[in-house]
């Protein structure tokens, strides 16, 4: 997190583990992406916007069956991608 408060990258793929993991909801995190994504007077790097996007839509319902849009394997997915375009720690 930055000293804005705005989270970074790191805080992001934290946000990816924790739906994996259980400790968080995809609502929980669909809502924390979207209201970041929504303040106006930050500025993002495309990673950290991209990564957020895919977080903002992490609850989408695929249908009646109560299965989501985005299953594990997408998620697991876009946690490889995160890391792979992340620059060296």
């Amino acid at each position: 997190m930055s000293a804005s408060g705005q989270p970074g990258a790191e805080e992001i793929e934290e946000h990816f583990l924790a739906v994996l993991d259980g400790r968080l909801s995809r609502d929980e995190v669909d809502r924390w992406a979207g209201e970041w994504m929504a303040v106006d007077d930050l500025v993002w790097d495309d990673l950290a916007w991209w990564a957020l996007d895919r977080l903002s839509g992490i609850d989408l319902p695929a249908g009646p069956d109560g299965s989501f849009l985005h299953d594990e394997k997408q998620i697991r997915e876009w946690l490889r991608e995160l890391r792979l375009r992340r620059p060296l720690r």
